[in-house]
């Protein structure tokens, strides 16, 4: 005799109509707070993850901080805890991802905003600077992406020998830099155009071309190619090469 069936919860009809509303109008037709409770339930059997992605949205303020959230931050939210929050981490985690593969996939890169999605999601929310290498061919296919400091950047703390190492490991012929300021204002510094500048002087001595130094803010970003100032120091490292 077969075993009666447990009664459904009203929380299992919800939960099907959210998933037919995505299948069928995409995010699009989604409140923030109906985004947060989707991924929620992808790890909460059984319960109702409306309160708690509304409480997330008001502990955070929008969707994305609720997405960068750190576990700790989000496990303080009532009804979310370390199980449940495997849905908010796995998105922007495979975003990450899907976005990387996009770039790397023999892509030929013609300006800043074609990374800058990459570099915002997977940038953003790091507290510390990071200091990233895209390594080109000759065509300006996009060969790899290698984190290579992490810390304060200044002139002194990235190292160019380090650089032009991993580009001829790569089989580079031109680079682009990226770096993240936690403070989310991309502006450069004084050290920022510093070091910008010791790298191109380095990268000259082994022909190698630098197309582009990223600066990732909140929501935005400066490039110092899109201003006119890799040109400008490129043409200066020529000089002091040819005087030399």
């Amino acid at each position: 005799m077969a075993e009666p069936r447990s009664p459904r919860k009203p929380a299992d009809g919800h939960r099907r109509r959210l998933r037919e509303k995505f299948l069928k109008a995409g995010l699009d037709a989604f409140h923030d707070y109906e985004v947060v409770e989707l991924l929620l339930t992808l790890a909460t059997p059984r319960k109702d993850c409306k309160p708690a992605a509304k409480a997330a949205l008001q502990r955070f303020g929008n969707l994305a901080a609720v997405l960068e959230a750190s576990p700790r931050a989000l496990c303080e939210v009532k009804g979310i805890g370390p199980k449940n929050i495997f849905g908010l981490k796995l998105i922007p985690a495979v975003c990450e991802r899907f976005l990387e593969k996009r770039l790397t996939a023999g892509i030929v890169l013609h300006n800043a905003q074609t990374l800058f999605d990459y570099l915002y999601q997977s940038m953003r929310d790091k507290k510390r600077e990071q200091f990233r290498v895209l390594f080109l061919d000759a065509k300006n296919r996009l060969l790899g992406i290698k984190t290579l400091f992490e810390g304060t950047l200044t002139s002194s703390s990235v190292y160019p020998r380090v650089v032009v190492r991993e580009a001829l490991d790569h089989h580079a012929a031109a680079l682009i830099f990226a770096h993240n300021h936690p403070s989310g204002d991309p502006r450069p510094s004084p050290e920022d155009t510093a070091l910008t500048r010791k790298l191109i002087m380095a990268c000259r001595v082994v022909d190698l071309a630098v197309h582009d130094h990223i600066i990732v803010g909140a929501g935005t970003y400066f490039s110092y190619a899109d201003k006119g100032h890799i040109a400008e120091m490129t043409a200066a490292a020529d000089r002091t090469t040819l005087e030399g």
